[in-house]
């Protein structure tokens, strides 16, 4: 029984996001935040908040060798907790992680999927619409390795796969989209690398072979 109760508990606790600041970094003054939004509870704040964001993608029935990578690739948003547009998912950065365990566990509380977060795709500074403060947005991609059932937000959120054409008109902000072709053009690079390589090693084993 009591190895039973652990197992609840720890189920429980799984599907429960953080809260509170206590463990939250702060950079001379400005809260460090991996994602998006929350800006109106520190608007007492004067100097930039530093935001970052998750960009979770897949390939369609796991395929990464077509000759399009756009037309194979799939990335998720999620719906605004008020219910307006749609987001990449977002949260604050903690002193007992990294930045990168930061995205990968925020995705994974309002989104619902794990998966490897791979190097940033850039920062972008934007001004709000609603408090005319400017903040850097920093990005990640994520390659989405498990879509999870439960999650803690997920009663709070709705997740929605996207091509890469669907996305960019969803997009609010348009350092969202350049992000976006950033991620494709990478993604295209990385194929027509791997390509090149398997080209090369071709005409080297055929070289050989004539030898």
């Amino acid at each position: 029984m009591a190895t039973a109760l652990v197992s609840q508990e720890n189920v429980v606790a799984s599907l429960v996001s953080r809260t509170g600041r206590h463990l939250q970094r702060y950079d001379k003054g400005r809260r460090q935040v991996v994602g998006w939004v929350a800006s109106w509870l520190l608007n007492f704040l004067y100097s930039c908040f530093i935001y970052c964001r998750c960009i979770p993608y897949r390939y369609k029935n796991g395929n990464s060798n077509a000759s399009e990578v756009e037309d194979e690739l799939e990335v998720l948003v999620i719906s605004s907790q008020k219910g307006k547009g749609k987001l990449f998912p977002k949260g604050g950065w903690e002193l007992d992680e990294t930045i990168t365990q930061a995205a990968s566990r925020e995705t994974y509380e309002e989104a619902g999927v794990k998966g490897n977060v791979e190097p940033q795709l850039g920062n972008w500074t934007f001004q709000s619409r609603a408090h005319g403060t400017d903040y850097d947005g920093y990005l990640f991609p994520l390659r989405v390795t498990e879509v999870l059932d439960f999650w803690p937000e997920k009663n709070n959120r709705q997740r929605i796969w996207m091509s890469v054409d669907e996305a960019r008109e969803c997009c609010q902000r348009g350092w969202m989209k350049e992000a976006l072709d950033v991620l494709v053009d990478r993604l295209a690079g990385r194929q027509q690398l791997g390509e090149e390589e398997m080209g090369s090693c071709s005409a080297s084993h055929q070289a050989k072979s004539s030898l």
